[in-house]
């Protein structure tokens, strides 16, 4: 008999529902039952250890939190699935009538789901090897890495605006060969510079204060550690798995960075398709035509993953679209690559690719069209070429 064991994941517990078969009342079950909580220590990984567990069920909590508890179980060798947020509420709320979110409905109806669902795998969140895994780690950790520098960079430029005019808006950049920045180095003292040792001396501010100096350190140490990523990142995407996947991002001039999250989101491509390995597509009757209409399962699912699927709201005469779900860094990086690479003609790509992305964004703006809703749509579409390139 199978052990399913459904797991809801806080910061630093667990509450733990073993089943041997789904309850015939849900509901009088979760008020009678004696759920565990299991701390995150040592007698709590070896409590859910000897639980024996065939499989365990948990919601996607972020790395930090479901990490600790995944990582024990899978090297057991137990089978660890993944519930959406979304579909596991709908599931506790709909189908097993549970009251109010607790930890213990949660981890009851994680198990009730595999009972209900375990032979349809798109129910579940995709588990990614252990490649994927880290390349997403590493992804999260460049995109907070960039969070923690923008305010930094800002006080540093507002205090310098006083203390050394000359330089407060300097655009520094790091070397390719992960040299820090010139002017955040010099002024923490780890590189040399007659440039600014020349303007300083005929400066017009009031002088530097340590206060500058702490800050332009820290931004040092930051890329530092953003430059070891990114070389991390590098190698990880040298994978030979990845070689067909990157030679097409190469067709829309994607970044390493770009690259790494895309891979991350879309790896493997297959997942998006149908049982033979094609694009899923359902014809059905138009809501509004009630003429047969192609349903593009496949590519709608991949516009999902990227943050690119609009989803229609409608009530009474108002009819709006709305972009919910999927990865925000996918969205935000793509916006970022149209902004950058595609919107200034001077670094549009040359290819059919670039040809069709930029006459659709000048024809948009040409009409006088929010410039953020324009360059929204080109990565929408971009999604759209980038899933069929992937195809072919």
């Amino acid at each position: 008999m199978t052990r399913i064991l459904g797991l809801d994941i806080s910061k630093s517990s667990v509450s733990a529902c073993l089943l041997l078969e789904k309850p015939d009342q849900p509901r009088q079950f979760y008020y009678d039952h004696k759920f565990l909580k299991l701390e995150a220590n040592a007698e709590g990984i070896r409590a859910l250890l000897e639980l024996q567990p065939d499989v365990a069920l948990m919601e996607p909590t972020g790395n930090n939190y479901s990490k600790l508890w995944g990582t024990h179980l899978a090297r057991a060798g137990v089978e660890v699935r993944l519930v959406g947020h979304k579909e596991l509420r709908n599931y506790r709320a709909n189908h097993l009538a549970l009251p109010d979110k607790d930890d213990d409905a949660d981890s009851l109806a994680l198990a009730c789901y595999y009972f209900d669902y375990h032979q349809e795998p798109r129910r579940f969140v995709q588990i990614r090897d252990e490649v994927i895994v880290r390349i997403r780690e590493l992804v999260l950790r460049l995109a907070h890495l960039n969070r923690v520098q923008s305010p930094i960079i800002n006080r540093l430029r507002q205090d310098l605006a006083w203390q050394f005019p000359e330089v407060a808006h300097t655009q520094s950049v790091r070397g390719k060969s992960g040299q820090v920045p010139l002017l955040w180095g010099w002024l923490c003292g780890v590189r040399q510079s007659k440039k600014y040792d020349l303007l300083y001396k005929l400066t017009v501010g009031l002088g530097i204060t340590a206060t500058v100096r702490h800050h332009a350190e820290r931004l040092c140490n930051l890329q530092r550690e953003e430059f070891s990523i990114e070389e991390e990142l590098a190698q990880l995407l040298n994978d030979s798995r990845f070689e067909k996947y990157r030679a097409i991002f190469a067709r829309f001039g994607f970044g390493t960075r770009l690259q790494s999250v895309l891979i991350s989101q879309i790896y493997p491509i297959e997942a998006f398709m149908d049982a033979e390995g094609k694009p899923e597509v359902r014809i059905r009757q138009g809501r509004n035509s009630k003429k047969p209409t192609k349903r593009h399962l496949s590519l709608r699912r991949f516009q999902k993953a990227l943050g690119m699927a609009p989803s229609l709201e409608s009530s009474g005469d108002k009819h709006k679209t709305k972009v919910i779900g999927g990865s925000d860094l996918c969205r935000k990086a793509l916006w970022q690559w149209v902004f950058t690479r595609i919107e200034p003609k001077r670094s549009r790509l040359a290819n059919h690719i670039g040809i069709k992305l930029g006459e659709l964004l000048d024809t948009e703006k040409a009409v006088g069209r929010p410039v953020k809703l324009v360059r929204m749509k080109v990565a929408a579409k971009a999604a759209r070429l980038l899933f069929r390139e992937l195809v072919k």
